[in-house]
């Protein structure tokens, strides 16, 4: 099987133009087939708060209303997304923007109503793996942002972690897939005030030994629930660190496995 990389790009690296371009030319240099998936979420909130619009998290998830979703797909499908496409044509890879309802590449439903309503909140429901392999042998590297559809007309806003692991997940019937999620710290660390702290190896036990200890919480909780969600699914290989950790010869970053 050919190898894949999917790549998801962290907001504090978006939000520095210095960082994005080292992370792009970064991303450009990695051989074979690629795909990357960013978000946008700090932007958003620093353009929400200027036209009045506030955001509200839980537990590291976007609540979504009307005027959210609004400003969301102006940020993430546009701003956010056409920018980086723009900058990897710059260096000589082919780029193509694209959400959820690009295609009908990933389709979702509206999360459902438990005990908090997320609004126009997406879950994935699956992947068409067929139409992203047609572009990845066209010679194109798809950029996705974090929005999906329901099928129905309506447009999603999805956690970009959940987005990039259900890539892997659904592309590793055709790929040997390893998944990164690059990011403004170089692992998970130890201690957040030492950045230097990096675990450099997390199975399933020591995950669950981390989070009983709250050294893994708030908005890494996703992220790593993502992470071994992948790993059951047979995703190869998840790695989680700085722009970094994309050279060959990186060695400072995070490993996950079962």
């Amino acid at each position: 099987m050919k190898k894949l990389s999917i790549v998801k790009i962290g907001g504090n690296v978006i939000e520095n133009k210095a960082e994005l371009i080292k992370f792009l030319n970064n991303f450009s240099l990695i051989k074979g087939p690629k795909i990357l998936v960013h978000g946008g979420g700090k932007l958003a909130t620093q353009l929400g708060k200027k036209l009045g619009i506030e955001s509200k998290m839980i537990e590291g998830r976007r609540i979504t209303d009307d005027k959210s979703l609004e400003l969301i797909t102006m940020v993430y499908g546009g701003l956010v997304n056409k920018n980086i496409v723009a900058e990897l044509q710059s260096l000589n890879c082919n780029a193509i923007g694209l959400s959820g309802a690009d295609g009908d590449t990933i389709q979702a439903h509206k999360r459902p109503v438990k005990d908090i309503d997320y609004g126009f909140a997406g879950d994935v429901d699956g992947v068409s793996s067929t139409t992203i392999k047609k572009l990845l042998e066209a010679g194109l590297t798809p950029v996705f942002c974090a929005m999906t559809h329901d099928g129905k007309g309506q447009l999603l806003n999805t956690n970009a972690d959940t987005i990039a692991s259900e890539l892997a997940i659904g592309m590793s019937t055709a790929y040997e897939t390893t998944l990164y999620y690059c990011f403004e710290k170089k692992g998970v660390l130890m201690d957040v005030n030492d950045d230097q702290s990096v675990i450099k190896h997390i199975d399933s036990v020591s995950y669950q030994t981390l989070l009983e200890k709250k050294v893994i919480a708030d908005g890494m909780l996703p992220k790593m629930h993502n992470c071994f969600h992948a790993l059951e699914k047979n995703v190869h290989q998840v790695r989680i660190g700085d722009i970094e950790m994309l050279h060959p010869n990186a060695n400072l970053f995070t490993i996950l496995t079962l």
